[in-house]
Protein backbone atom coordinates (compact mmCIF):
# COMPACT_ATOMS: atom_id res chain seq x y z
CA UNK A 1 0.00 0.00 0.00
CA UNK A 2 0.98 3.32 -0.48
CA UNK A 3 2.22 4.79 2.71
CA UNK A 4 1.85 8.53 1.09
CA UNK A 5 -2.20 8.17 1.35
CA UNK A 6 -1.91 7.33 4.99
CA UNK A 7 0.62 10.27 5.36
CA UNK A 8 -1.96 12.58 3.70
CA UNK A 9 -4.80 11.76 5.23
CA UNK A 10 -3.24 11.74 8.63
CA UNK A 11 -2.02 15.04 7.74
CA UNK A 12 -5.28 16.96 7.12
CA UNK A 13 -6.16 19.25 10.03
CA UNK A 14 -9.37 17.76 10.67
CA UNK A 15 -7.40 14.15 11.51
CA UNK A 16 -4.90 15.84 13.60
CA UNK A 17 -7.21 18.12 15.59
CA UNK A 18 -9.18 14.62 16.54
CA UNK A 19 -5.69 13.41 17.57
CA UNK A 20 -5.11 16.65 19.60
CA UNK A 21 -8.49 16.04 21.04
CA UNK A 22 -6.98 12.14 21.67
CA UNK A 23 -3.75 13.69 23.55
CA UNK A 24 -5.59 16.33 25.54
CA UNK A 25 -6.89 13.25 27.36
CA UNK A 26 -4.35 10.77 27.48
CA UNK A 27 -2.11 13.87 29.45
CA UNK A 28 -5.33 14.64 31.68
CA UNK A 29 -5.71 18.48 30.33
CA UNK A 30 -8.90 20.42 31.35
CA UNK A 31 -9.63 20.71 26.97
CA UNK A 32 -13.42 20.24 26.68
CA UNK A 33 -15.94 21.08 24.23
CA UNK A 34 -19.19 21.97 26.45
CA UNK A 35 -22.20 19.64 25.68
CA UNK A 36 -24.63 21.55 23.33
CA UNK A 37 -21.61 22.84 20.90
CA UNK A 38 -20.91 19.11 19.78
CA UNK A 39 -24.90 18.74 18.79
CA UNK A 40 -24.78 21.99 17.08
CA UNK A 41 -22.03 21.54 15.13
CA UNK A 42 -23.03 17.97 13.94
CA UNK A 43 -26.28 19.59 12.99
CA UNK A 44 -24.48 22.13 10.68
CA UNK A 45 -22.22 19.30 8.94
CA UNK A 46 -25.53 17.46 8.32
CA UNK A 47 -27.19 20.26 7.02
CA UNK A 48 -24.30 21.53 4.66
CA UNK A 49 -23.40 17.86 3.40
CA UNK A 50 -27.34 17.35 2.55
CA UNK A 51 -28.36 20.80 1.11
CA UNK A 52 -25.44 20.28 -1.09
CA UNK A 53 -26.13 17.12 -2.42
CA UNK A 54 -29.70 17.97 -2.73
CA UNK A 55 -27.96 20.56 -5.56
CA UNK A 56 -25.85 18.42 -7.46
CA UNK A 57 -28.47 16.07 -7.30
CA UNK A 58 -30.58 18.50 -8.86
CA UNK A 59 -27.97 18.77 -11.60
CA UNK A 60 -27.28 15.19 -12.61
CA UNK A 61 -31.08 14.20 -11.87
CA UNK A 62 -32.62 10.64 -10.75
CA UNK A 63 -30.57 8.57 -13.46
CA UNK A 64 -30.17 4.50 -13.44
CA UNK A 65 -26.79 5.01 -12.05
CA UNK A 66 -28.45 6.49 -8.87
CA UNK A 67 -31.41 4.30 -8.36
CA UNK A 68 -29.13 1.16 -8.81
CA UNK A 69 -26.56 2.74 -5.92
CA UNK A 70 -29.40 3.49 -3.69
CA UNK A 71 -30.81 -0.22 -4.01
CA UNK A 72 -27.47 -1.21 -3.24
CA UNK A 73 -27.13 1.53 -0.69
CA UNK A 74 -30.34 -0.72 1.16
CA UNK A 75 -29.26 -3.71 0.93
CA UNK A 76 -26.24 -3.72 2.24
CA UNK A 77 -27.93 -1.45 5.33
CA UNK A 78 -30.20 -4.62 5.85
CA UNK A 79 -27.63 -7.41 5.10
CA UNK A 80 -24.49 -7.00 6.77
CA UNK A 81 -26.34 -6.76 10.56
CA UNK A 82 -27.45 -10.58 9.58
CA UNK A 83 -24.25 -11.94 8.90
CA UNK A 84 -22.61 -9.77 11.71
CA UNK A 85 -25.22 -10.93 14.21
CA UNK A 86 -24.24 -14.31 13.33
CA UNK A 87 -20.32 -14.03 14.04
CA UNK A 88 -21.09 -11.79 17.35
CA UNK A 89 -23.31 -14.70 18.77
CA UNK A 90 -20.02 -16.92 19.25
CA UNK A 91 -19.23 -15.16 21.66
CA UNK A 92 -22.20 -12.35 22.70
CA UNK A 93 -26.00 -13.03 23.70
CA UNK A 94 -28.30 -12.46 21.19
CA UNK A 95 -29.21 -8.69 23.16
CA UNK A 96 -25.41 -7.71 23.03
CA UNK A 97 -25.02 -9.02 19.38
CA UNK A 98 -28.32 -7.96 17.97
CA UNK A 99 -27.63 -4.12 19.32
CA UNK A 100 -23.46 -4.51 17.87
CA UNK A 101 -24.56 -5.55 14.64
CA UNK A 102 -27.32 -3.20 14.02
CA UNK A 103 -24.98 -0.84 14.86
CA UNK A 104 -22.30 -1.83 12.00
CA UNK A 105 -25.13 -2.08 10.13
CA UNK A 106 -25.81 1.89 10.30
CA UNK A 107 -23.38 4.08 9.11
CA UNK A 108 -21.40 7.10 10.51
CA UNK A 109 -22.18 10.67 8.90
CA UNK A 110 -18.41 12.03 9.80
CA UNK A 111 -16.75 9.38 8.64
CA UNK A 112 -18.68 9.68 5.27
CA UNK A 113 -17.73 13.84 5.47
CA UNK A 114 -14.28 13.18 6.31
CA UNK A 115 -14.03 10.80 3.63
CA UNK A 116 -15.88 14.14 1.51
CA UNK A 117 -12.64 16.20 2.68
CA UNK A 118 -10.08 13.85 1.73
CA UNK A 119 -11.56 13.32 -1.81
CA UNK A 120 -11.67 16.96 -1.76
CA UNK A 121 -7.98 17.67 -1.04
CA UNK A 122 -6.88 14.79 -3.37
CA UNK A 123 -9.38 16.45 -6.24
CA UNK A 124 -11.20 13.15 -7.21
CA UNK A 125 -14.66 14.02 -7.76
CA UNK A 126 -17.35 12.34 -6.78
CA UNK A 127 -21.50 12.63 -7.67
CA UNK A 128 -23.63 14.48 -4.75
CA UNK A 129 -26.57 12.49 -4.73
CA UNK A 130 -24.18 10.11 -2.57
CA UNK A 131 -25.39 12.27 0.44
CA UNK A 132 -28.83 10.09 -0.66
CA UNK A 133 -27.09 6.91 -0.04
CA UNK A 134 -25.87 8.00 3.16
CA UNK A 135 -29.61 9.24 4.46
CA UNK A 136 -30.75 5.75 3.26
CA UNK A 137 -28.17 3.97 4.89
CA UNK A 138 -29.04 5.13 8.98
CA UNK A 139 -32.15 3.30 10.12
CA UNK A 140 -32.60 0.33 8.22
CA UNK A 141 -30.49 -1.46 10.52
CA UNK A 142 -32.73 -0.74 12.97
CA UNK A 143 -35.40 -2.16 12.36
CA UNK A 144 -33.26 -5.22 11.01
CA UNK A 145 -31.61 -5.31 14.74
CA UNK A 146 -35.00 -5.60 16.40
CA UNK A 147 -36.05 -8.26 14.29
CA UNK A 148 -33.16 -10.03 15.05
CA UNK A 149 -33.63 -9.87 18.98
CA UNK A 150 -37.26 -10.90 18.37
CA UNK A 151 -36.19 -14.08 16.56
CA UNK A 152 -33.58 -14.94 18.43
CA UNK A 153 -34.78 -14.87 22.44
CA UNK A 154 -35.64 -17.75 24.00
CA UNK A 155 -37.83 -15.67 26.39
CA UNK A 156 -40.63 -14.97 24.30
CA UNK A 157 -41.54 -12.40 21.75
CA UNK A 158 -40.63 -9.14 22.82
CA UNK A 159 -43.16 -6.17 22.56
CA UNK A 160 -42.13 -3.02 20.83
CA UNK A 161 -44.05 -0.23 19.69
CA UNK A 162 -43.08 -0.24 16.25
CA UNK A 163 -44.76 2.87 15.46
CA UNK A 164 -42.64 4.46 18.18
CA UNK A 165 -39.69 2.63 16.65
CA UNK A 166 -39.99 3.33 13.25
CA UNK A 167 -40.60 7.26 13.96
CA UNK A 168 -37.46 7.41 16.07
CA UNK A 169 -35.73 5.10 13.11
CA UNK A 170 -36.67 7.35 9.99
CA UNK A 171 -37.43 10.52 11.89
CA UNK A 172 -34.69 11.14 14.26
CA UNK A 173 -32.99 14.48 13.94
CA UNK A 174 -30.07 13.26 12.17
CA UNK A 175 -32.21 11.44 9.25
CA UNK A 176 -34.76 14.25 9.29
CA UNK A 177 -32.30 17.13 9.12
CA UNK A 178 -29.87 15.64 6.30
CA UNK A 179 -33.06 14.56 4.46
CA UNK A 180 -34.88 17.55 4.43
CA UNK A 181 -31.47 19.51 3.63
CA UNK A 182 -31.44 17.26 1.02
CA UNK A 183 -34.87 18.03 -0.35
CA UNK A 184 -34.60 21.63 -0.32
CA UNK A 185 -31.17 21.57 -1.95
CA UNK A 186 -32.88 19.50 -5.06
CA UNK A 187 -35.48 22.61 -4.76
CA UNK A 188 -33.77 25.45 -4.70
CA UNK A 189 -30.72 24.18 -7.41
CA UNK A 190 -27.83 26.65 -7.98
CA UNK A 191 -29.78 29.68 -6.96
CA UNK A 192 -30.35 28.39 -3.26
CA UNK A 193 -26.18 27.23 -3.38
CA UNK A 194 -25.25 30.44 -4.38
CA UNK A 195 -27.01 32.33 -1.86
CA UNK A 196 -26.11 29.45 1.16
CA UNK A 197 -22.72 29.04 0.11
CA UNK A 198 -20.62 31.29 2.04
CA UNK A 199 -22.05 29.56 5.58
CA UNK A 200 -22.55 25.51 3.65
CA UNK A 201 -19.06 26.09 1.83
CA UNK A 202 -16.56 28.90 3.36
CA UNK A 203 -17.28 27.21 7.63
CA UNK A 204 -17.81 23.89 6.36
CA UNK A 205 -13.77 22.32 6.90
CA UNK A 206 -13.10 24.99 9.64
CA UNK A 207 -16.95 23.37 11.83
CA UNK A 208 -15.37 20.25 10.67
CA UNK A 209 -12.06 20.20 12.21
CA UNK A 210 -13.73 21.75 15.88
CA UNK A 211 -16.07 18.57 15.35
CA UNK A 212 -13.12 16.01 14.98
CA UNK A 213 -11.41 17.45 18.12
CA UNK A 214 -14.53 16.78 20.19
CA UNK A 215 -14.73 13.48 18.75
CA UNK A 216 -11.05 12.88 19.72
CA UNK A 217 -11.98 13.93 23.32
CA UNK A 218 -14.81 11.85 23.76
CA UNK A 219 -12.98 8.69 21.50
CA UNK A 220 -10.50 8.42 23.58
CA UNK A 221 -12.76 8.80 27.11
CA UNK A 222 -14.43 5.34 25.31
CA UNK A 223 -11.16 3.44 25.58
CA UNK A 224 -11.35 2.37 28.83
CA UNK A 225 -14.57 0.36 28.11
CA UNK A 226 -12.39 -1.43 25.09
CA UNK A 227 -10.79 -3.47 28.36
CA UNK A 228 -14.47 -4.95 28.66
CA UNK A 229 -14.07 -6.21 25.10
CA UNK A 230 -12.02 -8.09 24.87
CA UNK A 231 -9.75 -9.14 22.15
CA UNK A 232 -12.83 -10.77 20.09
CA UNK A 233 -14.38 -7.27 20.23
CA UNK A 234 -11.55 -5.21 19.74
CA UNK A 235 -10.70 -7.36 16.24
CA UNK A 236 -14.01 -7.40 15.43
CA UNK A 237 -13.93 -3.62 15.09
CA UNK A 238 -11.22 -3.87 12.84
CA UNK A 239 -11.81 -6.22 10.62
CA UNK A 240 -15.19 -6.01 9.75
CA UNK A 241 -15.12 -2.64 8.58
CA UNK A 242 -12.54 -3.83 6.52
CA UNK A 243 -14.26 -6.84 4.89
CA UNK A 244 -17.81 -4.86 4.79
CA UNK A 245 -15.89 -2.36 2.54
CA UNK A 246 -14.62 -4.67 0.43
CA UNK A 247 -17.71 -6.00 -0.53
CA UNK A 248 -18.86 -2.52 -1.32
CA UNK A 249 -16.23 -1.80 -3.33
CA UNK A 250 -16.81 -5.19 -5.56
CA UNK A 251 -21.25 -4.24 -5.75
CA UNK A 252 -19.68 -0.47 -6.71
CA UNK A 253 -17.20 -2.13 -9.31
CA UNK A 254 -20.63 -4.09 -10.60
CA UNK A 255 -22.52 -0.91 -10.67
CA UNK A 256 -19.39 0.94 -12.04
CA UNK A 257 -19.62 3.77 -10.01
CA UNK A 258 -16.59 6.12 -10.64
CA UNK A 259 -13.62 6.03 -8.52
CA UNK A 260 -14.88 9.37 -5.63
CA UNK A 261 -18.37 7.70 -5.52
CA UNK A 262 -16.91 3.99 -4.85
CA UNK A 263 -14.89 5.17 -1.25
CA UNK A 264 -17.94 6.53 -0.38
CA UNK A 265 -20.21 3.89 -0.55
CA UNK A 266 -17.27 1.65 0.66
CA UNK A 267 -16.51 4.07 3.64
CA UNK A 268 -20.38 4.02 4.39
CA UNK A 269 -20.75 -0.11 4.36
CA UNK A 270 -17.18 0.06 6.79
CA UNK A 271 -18.96 2.70 9.19
CA UNK A 272 -20.52 1.88 12.17
CA UNK A 273 -23.10 4.22 13.85
CA UNK A 274 -22.19 5.89 17.29
CA UNK A 275 -25.18 8.38 17.67
CA UNK A 276 -28.50 7.13 15.94
CA UNK A 277 -28.44 3.58 16.85
CA UNK A 278 -27.12 3.11 20.15
CA UNK A 279 -29.68 5.95 20.78
CA UNK A 280 -32.58 3.65 19.70
CA UNK A 281 -30.90 0.44 21.12
CA UNK A 282 -31.12 2.03 24.91
CA UNK A 283 -34.32 2.33 24.32
CA UNK A 284 -35.37 -0.75 22.54
CA UNK A 285 -33.10 -3.30 23.64
CA UNK A 286 -32.04 -2.28 27.51
CA UNK A 287 -30.78 -5.53 28.43
CA UNK A 288 -27.93 -4.83 25.50
CA UNK A 289 -24.59 -3.17 27.17
CA UNK A 290 -24.37 0.09 25.53
CA UNK A 291 -20.66 0.19 26.72
CA UNK A 292 -20.05 -2.65 24.26
CA UNK A 293 -22.17 -1.53 21.28
CA UNK A 294 -20.92 2.56 21.39
CA UNK A 295 -17.03 1.81 22.85
CA UNK A 296 -16.01 -0.80 19.51
CA UNK A 297 -17.91 1.94 17.22
CA UNK A 298 -16.53 5.03 18.52
CA UNK A 299 -13.27 4.44 20.17
CA UNK A 300 -12.28 1.27 17.52
CA UNK A 301 -14.11 1.74 14.33
CA UNK A 302 -14.14 5.69 13.76
CA UNK A 303 -10.72 6.04 14.52
CA UNK A 304 -9.39 3.54 12.32
CA UNK A 305 -11.46 4.59 9.41
CA UNK A 306 -10.81 8.21 9.70
CA UNK A 307 -7.02 7.49 10.00
CA UNK A 308 -6.32 4.29 8.29
CA UNK A 309 -9.52 3.06 6.55
CA UNK A 310 -10.06 6.13 3.78
CA UNK A 311 -6.61 5.75 2.41
CA UNK A 312 -6.72 2.00 2.83
CA UNK A 313 -9.86 1.78 0.80
CA UNK A 314 -8.71 4.29 -1.88
CA UNK A 315 -5.97 2.23 -2.43
CA UNK A 316 -8.22 -0.82 -3.13
CA UNK A 317 -9.81 1.11 -5.77
CA UNK A 318 -6.62 2.26 -7.24
CA UNK A 319 -6.03 -1.11 -7.46
CA UNK A 320 -9.08 -2.41 -8.96
CA UNK A 321 -10.27 0.64 -11.35
CA UNK A 322 -7.38 0.60 -13.43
Amino acid sequence: MDANLIVSNILNPPVLFFFLGMTAVFVKSDLEIPAPVPKLLSLYLLFAIGFKGGVELMKSGVTQEVVLTLVAAVLMACVVPIYTFFILKLKLDTYDAAAIAATYGSISAVTFITASAFLNELGINFDGYMVATLALMESPAIIVGLILVNLFTTDGKRDFSWPEVLRDAFLNSSVFLLVGSLLIGFLTGEHGWQVLEPFTQGMFYGVLTFFLLDMGLVAARRIKDLQKTGVFLISFAILIPIVNAVIGLAIAKVIGMPQGDALLFAVLCASASYIAVPAAMRLTVPEANPSLYVSTALAVTFPFNIIVGIPLYLYGINLFWR
